[in-house]
């Protein structure tokens, strides 16, 4: 058998050296990053150290509260440019590039993935629809009148992280086509969040700021129709744009949606540019120059929104995701807030929406459209298999969080009490999804014909 790793990496680099260090630390992290679960992971571990962390006795649990309400303070002269508790940098900066990167994977989807393909792209967007309409229809349901019928957006969210860890640790007994359904989903579903948080969760707008960030939008379209490519051009005139749109009242993640969906989709030179350059580099005589114009040709093959999903992906998977989760997940498991969540009906609305809603949104959704022939299901992929991936996309964690923080305050910004409780529905049906999830899509799995083995016959 041969002892070469799953995961291949270069000789040339310190990585794959035979250092000590190399073998024992970089190569499995390299491995562990490659995995599909790994981002879910990571944010898994964050939410635990802080509920544990906010948990822990004396100044230490409390420490947890002093480091996030620490306010971060930017001044030119007299003019306070920002001020915000260091909870507040990461909700309202940190978490821009993670809506950039949604903005970038859902601008591919329109203009060359599944979305572009209305057949394609019909299943997946029914059933995202009836699982954003059935959870928030229960959830309204379940607080009726109570004071946190605000929150009704909560349950809407889909993580598509955790989900698609979930898909990637139950292996190859889960349909290949069912993760792009998911995935596809998923899509739609950050769709509908982006678009709650624009429209219901948007505080008084300052049309002033607001002009000035639809200008700086514009600039940004004018510069791409030019192909203006300088991407030290487009940092600075974003950080504007979200500037203004913070100021505005807009929730400034919405400038990080629209940046990524103006971003091109398409790349500046065809593949035949590739043919060009292996002719140039195959003669005898390249220069320098000739290098330098055939790695620029090279990159410009593939699209900006590939690009920029390739760098930041990572950086928002694995480090913003993860303390975003850090700096909210904190909530103190005291008997008192445990007692008062199981009689809280914002808790059970949270838990019967993402648990009960998504699993009967998605699903039901998806039975119609292929009962009445709007759309057919994809191959290998079973009404179980369906019923699992609605279950898991019930892990709202990461959106669920974000649109509570938004939700469940009062009129000049500071989180209300009942957001503990929220947060705490969140998690256990997170949980619960998860559990569900796992158990049906393994059913699903054990439901599946398997391929007889032909018997030899001797004589």
């Amino acid at each position: 058998m041969s002892s070469e790793p799953a995961i291949q990496v270069r000789k040339e680099a310190w990585s794959g050296s035979d250092n000590r260090l190399a073998r024992v630390v970089a190569r499995p992290l390299v491995g562990f990053l490659a995995l599909e679960a790994a981002s879910g992971v990571m944010l898994l571990l964050a939410t635990t150290v802080a509920i544990l962390w906010a948990n822990l006795p004396g100044d230490i649990g409390e420490s947890y509260h002093r480091l996030w309400e620490t306010h971060f303070l930017v001044e030119i002269g007299d003019w306070v440019v920002f001020d915000e508790p260091l909870e507040g940098v990461v909700n309202d900066g940190l978490m821009v590039l993670f809506f950039f990167v949604v903005g970038l994977e859902i601008k591919s989807e329109l203009v060359v993935g599944d979305l572009r393909q209305p057949r394609v792209a019909a299943l997946p967007a029914i059933a995202a629809l009836g699982g954003m309409i059935v959870p928030a229809g229960i959830y309204v349901l379940v607080t009726a009148g109570g004071p946190g019928s605000t929150g009704w957006g909560v349950p809407m969210a889909t993580d598509i992280a955790f989900a698609v860890g979930v898909l990637a640790l139950l292996g190859p007994s889960v349909p290949q086509q069912l993760k792009l359904f998911l995935l596809t989903l998923a899509i739609v579903d950050d769709i509908g969040a982006i678009l709650v948080i624009a429209v219901f969760y948007t505080t008084s707008i300052s049309f002033q700021w607001l002009s000035l960030a639809i200008v700086g939008v514009l600039v940004v379209v004018t510069l791409t129709r030019l192909k203006i490519w300088y991407t030290p051009i487009y940092a600075v005139i974003g950080i504007g744009i979200w500037y203004a749109t913070l100021e505005s009242g807009v929730h400034a993640t919405i400038a990080g949606v629209v940046l990524g969906l103006l971003a091109p989709a398409r790349p500046l030179l065809g593949p035949r540019a590739l043919e060009r350059v292996e002719d140039t580099l195959s003669g005898d005589s390249t220069n320098p120059n000739q290098i330098l114009d055939a790695n620029w040709k090279m990159k410009e093959t593939m699209s900006i929104t590939t690009r920029l999903t390739q760098i930041l992906s990572p950086w928002t998977g694995f480090v913003i995701v993860p303390i975003f989760a850090l700096a909210n997940a904190g909530i103190e498991l005291s008997s008192s807030a445990i007692s008062g969540a199981i009689s809280s009906r914002v808790t059970w609305g949270i838990v019967l929406g993402l648990v009960v809603g998504k699993l009967v949104g998605v699903s039901g959704a998806t039975y119609l459209a292929v009962r009445f022939n709007v759309a057919s299901l994809p191959p290998g992929v079973t009404m179980k298999h369906v019923m699992g991936g609605g279950a898991v996309a019930g892990i709202g964690f990461t959106v669920a969080l974000f649109i509570a923080k938004l939700a469940f305050v009062d009129e000049e910004g500071r989180s209300l009490p009942i957001l503990e409780e929220a947060i705490i529905g969140i998690l256990v049906a997170s949980l619960l999804a998860t559990l569900v999830g796992w158990f049906v899509l393994r059913r699903a799995a054990a439901d599946q014909p398997t391929a007889e083995v032909p018997v030899l016959q001797t004589q």
